[in-house]
């Protein structure tokens, strides 16, 4: 296979081989003119070719200087590079920590990328979140083993009653409210408490016709009660049952009056502060209680059990809720503008909190990277990369250097002679 190089080390060959032939051209022309007649034109022509003989030498000294010794002489300051390779690591490192890998590029580059965006792209293919989902299923199993079930679940309930009743809380069950409204299931659970009631009414009907019989004789007296308790507790379970079985699915008045408290519920819970935070001390303490942390433990004991029964399996539950998760993730993330606003300006943030560091080693990388360097080889690479600029130096010093020597020749002639002669 051709290296990369070639192209270039074939460019440098001719552009140097151009250079050197004018330099030799105009030892040529000196030579020529000394060997001509003397006259005003011969004088000036070894005026401007000794002038571009030494331009020409000149740039060729500067630029030889910059990668080796001028004919393997040890002249002092010459060979830079190669001499100054740690050097010019290390300030190849610190000018790009410092110049090119800033703050405002960062934030510039970031903007630009909108890497919420590359992040939403990213989960909200399941394609390509799959890897993902199953690469944090099978770090899962280690990672709970690092807890200890005790830790595990005091942090369990010492952090879910904070949030879960944090200050986010009335809103995620106004959003789950309206949701359940608009799904309909709000119907569900309507139907599901109204069937558990017929249950209990039924299997409570004796208990609840002695109250309603005691209450009949605690206010009407003893006499009352014997001739109509047992009447009035009877129409009453009656009439209830009725009640109850009226109520079908469709536009019954329990089940309007059911749907309106529930509006009603949900836009106290996003408009009065109190009702909120009433909600999320509410929560707080149901999951404060003892019973309830004991529950928990043993939520967190199976939970552990199931993970790590379940995440080797790459068609498991755990892979497909991870899954199911990061897709939804970056479908929200998609869908909000404001929540990609949000991770743009954290990662923005985050990424500035750590520049200063990240500089400081990023200018020692560079640094010890250009260090390890062959020098002959960093010698060379650089050469071939900027050689061939390096030759037109000494073209245009040769050309310079004859035109400014023909020049000057010129003007001391003029102001000494004031006149041309043959």
């Amino acid at each position: 296979m051709p290296s990369p190089d070639d192209a270039l080390r074939s460019a440098l060959a001719r552009h140097r081989a151009f250079a050197t032939f004018l330099l030799l051209m105009m030892a040529g022309l000196t030579a020529l003119a000394y060997s001509l007649p003397q006259s005003f034109w011969t004088d000036l022509l070894a005026a401007s070719a000794k002038a571009g003989v030494v331009g020409g030498l000149a740039d060729w000294f500067a630029v030889t200087a910059l990668f080796r010794h001028p004919l393997g002489l040890p002249i002092p300051h010459t060979a830079i590079i190669p001499r100054q390779k740690e050097r010019l690591g290390q300030g190849l490192g610190n000018f790009v920590a410092n110049h090119v890998f800033t703050e405002g590029e960062l934030r510039r580059v970031i903007a630009k990328l909108d890497i919420a965006t590359i992040i939403a792209g990213f989960l909200a293919d399941r394609e390509a979140s799959r890897p993902a989902a199953q690469a944090l299923a099978a770090a899962l199993p280690r990672l709970l083993t690092t807890l200890e079930d005790g830790q595990a679940r005091r942090l369990m309930t010492r952090l879910l009653p904070r949030v879960a009743g944090g200050p986010g809380a009335a809103a995620a069950v106004a959003r789950a409210l309206r949701a359940l409204l608009a799904g309909g299931q709000h119907q569900a659970v309507f139907d599901l408490a109204l069937a558990q009631l017929k249950v209990v009414l039924a299997a409570k009907r004796e208990e609840l016709r002695e109250a309603i019989k005691r209450r009949v004789r605690d206010q009407g007296g003893a006499l009352m009660g014997w001739a109509a308790g047992a009447y009035v507790a009877d129409r009453v379970l009656a009439v209830l049952n009725a009640e109850l079985e009226k109520v079908e699915p469709g536009e019954s008045d329990l089940r309007l009056a059911f749907e309106a408290w529930i509006e009603s519920e949900i836009t106290r819970l996003e408009t009065e502060p109190e009702r909120a935070a009433a909600l999320g001390a509410a929560i707080r303490k149901g999951l404060s209680h003892p019973t309830v942390a004991d529950w928990l433990g043993d939520v967190w004991t199976r939970f552990r059990a199931t993970v790590a029964a379940d995440a080797g399996n790459p068609n498991g539950l755990t892979v497909a809720f991870l899954e199911t998760g990061l897709a939804n993730v970056g479908s929200f993330l998609a869908e909000d503008e404001t929540a990609r606003a949000k991770l743009n300006g954290a990662v923005e943030r985050g990424l500035a909190t750590l520049l200063p560091s990240a500089q400081t080693r990023l200018a020692d990388f560079i640094a010890g990277v250009v260090k390890s360097w062959d020098t002959e080889q960093v010698t060379e690479k650089i050469e071939l990369r900027v050689g061939k600029d390096l030759q037109y130096v000494r073209i245009n010093g040769t050309v310079v250097g004859f035109l400014a020597g023909g020049g000057l020749f010129l003007l001391i002639f003029w102001l000494t002679n004031g006149r041309v002669v043959d």
